[in-house]
């Protein structure tokens, strides 16, 4: 995993956040993420993501379901072990709807679950680097990474000139890795203490 230098504000308020978000992608830089403590509505979009293609995969996981569930009904009853009871064909789908929903349903439902956390990297013992403690808390933080077009000095600078309270540089690798928090930690961060 590569390892990043980033210039991380912190601000107390959804409204100072939001005009800054949009001025960082104005002036070019490269925002790296915005945590925030409960979800602000339009900031995805002021920060360039696309939409999601979470439900694309739902329909896929969705109809994967409903093959699965016609096809193995359709073998069982046609071919592996057919019944002649009471003279009903051998492919009732009436009869087929109440189960075909219910695994469409249930690998939609499965599906999209370990795709959302493979997506965000969410799993038992898996770590990323905390920018703040208060991230989720009751701050909004903002990283920016460090590149070789823009320095930490002009990006500190910056940060403080849109609202940003707290301003430092951190060093921190950008993927994640398999620990636990409260064993030894592989972040690569300065302390918290440099306040713009």
């Amino acid at each position: 995993m590569a390892v990043k230098k980033f210039v991380v504000g912190s601000f107390d308020d959804e409204a100072v956040l939001f005009p800054a978000v949009k001025k960082v992608r104005a002036a070019g830089y490269k925002l790296h993420d915005v945590y925030t403590p409960f979800p602000v509505h339009g900031l995805d979009h002021a920060m360039g993501l696309r939409e999601t293609s979470l439900h694309t995969a739902g329909f896929v996981y969705g109809i994967t379901g409903t093959t699965t569930a016609l096809s193995v009904m359709g073998w069982v009853f046609t071919t592996d072990w057919p019944m002649n009871i009471g003279g009903k064909p051998h492919f009732p789908l009436p009869a087929f709807i109440p189960i075909t929903f219910e695994l469409t349903v249930l690998f939609a439902a499965v599906g999209m679950v370990l795709t959302f956390c493979y997506l965000c990297q969410l799993a038992p013992f898996v770590k990323k680097h905390i920018f703040h403690p208060r991230q989720t808390d009751d701050l909004f933080v903002m990283a920016i990474e460090v590149t070789g077009k823009n320095g930490a000095a002009e990006l500190k600078e910056f940060l403080s000139s849109v609202g940003a309270k707290e301003v430092n540089e951190q060093t921190a690798e950008t993927g994640w890795w398999l620990g636990r928090y409260d064993q030894e930690s592989r972040l690569y961060s300065e302390p918290v203490t440099v306040k713009a």
